[in-house]
């Protein structure tokens, strides 16, 4: 599958564009995006994705990193992931991400994520390492006061976002079965994240709107785990 030249007919889509000091201006996320991800879905070839650069750096690269740029002066410094899998240690060997993601840091394995993919918009913000900050959430847990807050903030949550991350199927090694906050604790890595369908809206400058107002409702998750897992 490949997607029409640039310059063929169609109707007007909003673009990320280029102002008059060569900086990148989000002004929507162009349908064109989607497609090439639908595609890719089709065709995770290397062929495909060379017969569809163009549209991968203009449709779905520019207007990312547009957005975060514009983010940036609020929630940090962005970062665009590479487009590649590592496929070393995997069984599937298909070479190209189906969706292009961004992530602000706020502390290591801490901040605000987004991508784009063929279904759509996909917002986030928690904490997605493991290792030593695991025992340091557990420990901020143990506390009644402060694991309270991070109750609160997750329940006030769940209504518009899926609370995720990497969870043990039990319960952590001497934790008894009636500890309030056990749901919490089997976490080993903890986010909110709500999915955006390529509604009219995704192709406007709303879509800019939308992520910040969603990573505002996100901060104090984030700025909770900032603090006990530094």
């Amino acid at each position: 599958m490949v997607l029409p030249p640039l310059d063929a007919p169609r109707a007007p889509l909003a673009r990320a564009i280029t102002d008059t000091v060569g900086c990148m201006v989000f002004s929507g996320i162009p349908d064109e995006a989607f497609m090439f991800y639908e595609g890719l879905e089709v065709d995770n070839s290397k062929s495909y994705w060379n017969a569809n650069k163009q549209v991968y750096d203009t449709m779905v690269k520019a207007p990312v990193a547009a957005m975060l740029d514009e983010l940036a002066d609020e929630f940090g410094t962005p970062h665009l992931f590479r487009p590649y899998r590592d496929v070393r240690f995997s069984k599937d060997k298909t070479p190209y991400k189906d969706h292009q993601g961004g992530y602000i840091q706020i502390l290591d394995g801490v901040g605000y994520y987004l991508h784009i993919g063929a279904d759509g918009l996909y917002v986030a913000g928690g904490w997605w390492s493991q290792g030593e900050m695991t025992n340091r959430f557990r420990a901020a847990l143990e506390d009644d006061v402060i694991g309270s807050e991070l109750e609160k903030i997750v329940d006030g949550l769940r209504s518009d976002f899926r609370i995720s991350g990497d969870r043990l199927k039990t319960r952590p090694r001497g934790v008894p079965e009636d500890h309030p906050r056990l749901d919490l604790l089997r976490h080993k890595s903890l986010y909110a994240a709500r999915q955006y369908e390529p509604e009219p809206w995704v192709h406007t400058p709303e879509a800019l709107d939308r992520v910040r107002q969603t990573w505002r409702t996100l901060t104090p998750l984030v700025d909770w785990l900032r603090v006990r897992l530094s």
